[in-house]
């Protein structure tokens, strides 16, 4: 269970297939701290920690998250959003994120506001999904590569969130362009609430 407060930037340093899968070695500023069997969220994605040694560790992505995440399209070099799992005796300072992707979004403008940001972010509609939560509020959460963000001009295919210059600096959100492909992760509050008023 995650907060979607990013923790840090990690750097890919190597990627190698194995069949289907990819197994990811990063280097962060707290790989010191890390375990073997942790589980660290990356963009928003749970990976568990396969080996570590002194500099870097490795996670491994099998075909479903590689399907439905950005992590397939990651190249040595490139920064990704990491948190580490939520201690139960901190606070809440996001929202509940199971580091569980839905679907990638696809960034589809960037507006700079006076020393802020202001990103929309499109993704397939899917009327089906919808009804069982898969769907942005006004004013609600949603977590995009990782991060906690309150939605504004939510649409059925869109939605925009304001990245404040911290956020822009502390995570990957400067890295992003129009056409850049996020993780997103829907409201799990949402989920169960459409999925309780289905059964009337």
């Amino acid at each position: 269970m995650f907060s979607g407060i990013v923790e840090g930037m990690g750097t890919v340093v190597a990627i190698e297939k194995e069949l289907e899968n990819v197994h990811l070695t990063l280097k962060c500023d707290f790989v010191g701290e890390l375990k073997v069997d942790q589980s660290l969220s990356h963009n928003g994605v749970c990976l568990t920690v396969v080996r570590r040694d002194e500099s870097t560790y490795t996670v491994t992505a099998i075909m479903e998250t590689l399907l439905k995440t950005n992590l397939g399209l990651l190249h040595v070099g490139d920064k990704v959003n990491l948190e580490r799992s939520m201690m139960i005796n901190g606070r809440l300072d996001g929202h509940i994120v199971q580091g569980h992707v839905d679907q990638t979004a696809t960034c589809s403008a960037v507006e700079e506001s006076e020393g802020s940001w202001y990103f929309t972010f499109s993704y397939d509609f899917d009327i089906e999904k919808a009804r069982q939560g898969y769907m942005t509020v006004e004013k609600g959460s949603a977590t995009v590569n990782g991060v906690s963000l309150t939605v504004v001009n939510s649409k059925d295919d869109s939605f925009q969130v304001a990245i404040i210059p911290y956020t822009y600096a502390n995570t990957n959100f400067h890295t992003f362009r129009v056409g850049s492909v996020v993780n997103l992760e829907f409201d799990i509050i949402g989920k169960y609430l459409s999925r309780l008023a289905s059964y009337k």
